[in-house]
Formats: structure tokens, sequence, C-alpha cells
């Protein structure tokens, strides 16, 4: 561009360089700044291949341009190409790999680029040295918008739902993770529940067992206290049943049973 400027329209570097820059920088920018918007919403193909589209009259606008304000039209597409395309790119191959590979997919993206960008410029410089400034140096733009429209429009596949179903999962992950996080609460509040219907347990065992004791029977029993109770009623039953064939024998076995049972 710089040699362009200064030869075939009579400007200097610093001129060309500034508008270049401007033109391209910032219309590239904005371009990024909405690509991933447009991308979600009407999905990743669309949006590239539209890229390629707007990028195909760059090279053709470079090689007719008969003033410097073509070359700075030329330049606002290519910001909206380089925007649309570049981007597009990188969150196509983050929607590929997944979460667990997205750095390696952006570094990808980054080393493809711009070592692609490196070699043509190498290219374009020996044509350019070989054959002069216009227009061969272009015929490889026009190539390359060519060919990435060509394989955007009929071998790229859209990549969207990869994202829908990584987001999906998502969702259900942390749903699983909130219902583990209620269960582990649940289980704790039933476990303290456990311990102090334990301890409860363990006081009625020893209230079982002194009222055990107090009537007679062993201290090792762990009946609970209405079991206790029936078996000391029953018991007092039985003696007082006994006790009419206890007084034909003997008055004090009698007043004896009656005692215990008590």
């Amino acid at each position: 561009m710089p040699l362009l400027a200064n030869e075939e329209f009579g400007l200097t570097a610093f001129s060309a360089t500034l508008t270049f820059i401007a033109a391209f920088g910032v219309v590239k920018a904005a371009t990024n700044f909405f690509a991933g918007t447009l991308s979600d919403r009407f999905g990743r193909k669309p949006v590239l291949v539209a890229g390629w589209l707007i990028g195909l009259p760059v090279p053709l606008l470079l090689i007719w341009a008969p003033t410097w304000g073509w070359v700075i039209a030329a330049n606002v597409l290519l910001g909206v190409n380089q925007g649309l395309t570049w981007s597009t790119t990188v969150i196509m191959k983050i929607d590929l790999v997944g979460p667990t590979k997205r750095g390696l997919a952006m570094g990808f993206n980054e080393a493809a680029g711009y070592g692609a960008v490196a070699a043509t410029a190498l290219a374009t410089g020996f044509i350019a040295s070989e054959y002069g400034l216009r227009p061969e140096p272009f015929y490889l733009g026009v190539a390359f918008a060519g060919l990435g429209l060509g394989l955007s429009t009929v071998f790229v596949r859209e990549t969207h739902g990869h994202a829908l179903h990584e987001a999906a999962n998502h969702a259900a992950r942390r749903g699983r993770s909130t219902r583990q996080k209620r269960a582990q609460a649940k289980f704790s509040c039933s476990r303290r529940s456990r311990r102090r219907r334990s301890r409860r347990a363990r006081r009625r065992g020893w209230s079982t067992t002194s009222t055990t004791g107090s009537l007679g029977g062993s201290s090792r029993s762990t009946l609970p206290p209405p079991a206790c109770r029936s078996a000391a009623s029953e018991f007092s039953r039985r003696s007082t049943r006994r006790c009419g064939a206890w007084a034909r024998s003997s008055p004090v076995d009698c007043l004896t049973g009656s005692a215990a049972s008590r």
C-alpha cells in the first residue's frame, strides 16, 4: 500500500498509512463488535458467507482505482470483511472444540490467519517486483476471495447447534449440582435428626432399665416404657389370679406375691 500510494497516487507513506489504518481499523473494530451478536441471531455460516460477499469487490476496486478515495473505500469493505469472517471463524472453531480446548482453537486460528497473511505478503511482494504494482499482485486477492466464498458456501457447516448443545448441558449440570446440594443439605439435616432420635432412644433405654429393675426384672432389659408397663400389668394380673390358690395353702405366700407384683 505505501508503494501504491507513493508511485500511483503521489501520496507520502505517512498519509497513506494513516488513512489506511483509520479506514480499516475503525471499521473492523466496529464490525467485530457486532459479529458475535449477528452470528448468535442468524447463525455462523450466514455471517461468514456475507463477509466473503462483501470482500469480493475489494481486489477489483484496488485494481481499477483511479483515485485514492477508491482505495479508502476498498479498505472500508476489507474491514467489514475481516470483522465478519475472522471473528466468525474464531467462534466456529470454539463451537467445535467445546469448553476444554477454547484456548487451542483461538491460538490455531491466529497462527493460521497471520501465517497466511505473512505468506501472502511475501508472494505479492515477489509478484510486484517482477510484474509491477497493479494489477498482477491483486489477482491473488481475487482468487482468495472467490475461494473463501466457495468453501464457505459449499463445505462449511453451521456450528451454532454445538454451542446450543453445550449451553443446554451446562444448564443441566448446574441443575444437577443444585439438586445434589439440596440432597446433601437434607441428608445432613436427617443425620442430625437421627442423632437426636438416637439420644432420645438411649435416654428411654436408661429409663426402661431403671423401671425394669424396680419391677424385679433384669437390669439388661431394653423394653421401652409402654412395653415395660404392659409387662408389669400382666405380671400383676397373673399374681392376682394365683393369689386364691396361694391363700388356700398359705396366707403368707399370698401376701408376698401381691407385694412382689407392686
